[in-house]
């Protein structure tokens, strides 16, 4: 098992340097100034030339590729000044010349617009994303797996349609689409009985509390964000259901006289599990992800509200942050979803 974490760990750092090239290439090839939109439309050329030297902009964009690359790898080249231990908290190893060979975090920089750490704004945003995320999955895998075991149960009834028909919806109405009409709709025209707000993040302040965690600000996004994989994971469940309960083997269990339940909970669903376990495992790493337009509807401070903001304002390392964490996510995610399966199935395993 080592072995196999160890392949898929290379594979997962060979995606990353691949995202990393990608977006370096692309961000480079938008239009807009970064030294202009952090000091404004009417500085002047000193004051631009002065940004631009503070982070690196002046020089060529291989090199400005190489410097970036540099301060992401655990392993790197750097000066031995007070300055540099103090901006990358480095292990020193051994001399290279004028410079150290270094062992470090990865460096993601610091805001073009904030001058802030890029480490300090994803320990801000993600913890918000992280839950906005896992609630919204937990709410779809409950929700999905018990209506797609009903609607295999009773196949070709009224419960079965209302299901397929709530399943389908779901899957066809984008997040941003089904966010406005939410919102607009619990949080503005229904909002005397519901409660909610249209707009909100999970965490809002009092000025007698202070700081205070608002938990109906999730409601809507949650909602917003679990409808898709709960419309996905109702008809996986309900088709590895109908596949699983006409095998040979549940037939069997049938003449032999076992209780029902059994028959559904024990032998079918477990069965039956093993796709559903990909989808809502694929699904989290992308509610991360797909978590940035809901919320910028909401007004939700997370990792997705952060980075749409730094995308606006072309602040390079925040973007590229927040994409090297999703990317990240997504590699773990896959190794561990992997090492489930074959603790779920016997019949799996990991080479």
């Amino acid at each position: 098992m080592f072995q196999y974490a160890l392949k898929k760990l290379l594979y997962g750092l060979a995606v990353i340097a691949g995202v990393v090239v990608v977006v370096f290439i692309l961000f480079n090839i938008l239009p807009g100034d970064p030294a202009r939109m952090t000091m404004g439309q009417r500085s002047d050329v000193q004051s631009l030339e002065a940004v631009r030297k503070e982070f690196g902009l002046d020089k060529s964009k291989p090199e400005q590729f190489l410097l970036y690359v540099n301060d992401l790898s655990p392993l790197s080249c750097h000066k031995y000044t007070e300055e540099n231990q103090q901006k990358y908290h480095y292990v020193k190893l051994f001399r290279i010349g004028v410079e150290v060979a270094v062992l470090k975090w990865p460096y993601l920089r610091r805001s073009y617009q904030t001058k802030r750490d890029v480490t300090a704004i994803l320990k801000e945003t993600v913890p918000n994303t992280f839950i906005l995320a896992l609630t919204a999955m937990i709410v779809a895998t409950i929700a999905g797996i018990l209506l797609g075991v009903v609607s295999a149960l009773y196949k070709d009834t009224w419960v079965d349609k209302t299901a397929n028909a709530l399943a389908v919806l779901g899957i066809s109405a984008p997040a941003f689409f089904a966010g406005i009409i939410i919102a607009w709709l619990f949080g503005f025209v229904l909002s005397d009985y519901t409660g909610l707000n249209m707009s909100g993040s999970l965490y809002s302040y009092d000025p007698f509390k202070g700081e205070v965690m608002t938990w109906k600000n999730l409601i809507l996004p949650m909602f917003t964000l679990a409808l898709r994989p709960l419309a996905i994971i109702v008809q996986l469940t309900r088709s590895t259901m109908l596949d699983v309960l006409s095998q040979d083997y549940i037939r069997t269990a049938r003449a032999k006289g076992l209780p029902r339940y059994a028959i559904i909970y024990k032998h079918a669903l477990r069965n039956a599990l093993n796709p559903v376990i990909t989808a809502v495992s694929g699904w989290f790493a992308s509610l991360l992800a797909g978590s940035f337009f809901v919320e910028y509807i909401f007004g939700y401070n997370g990792l997705g509200r952060a980075t749409v903001n730094a995308l606006e304002m072309s602040d390079f390392p925040v973007v590229m942050g927040s994409i090297l964490f999703i990317a990240f996510i997504f590699v773990v995610i896959n190794i561990l979803v992997d090492v489930l399966y074959a603790l779920v199935d016997p019949r799996v395993k990991l080479v």
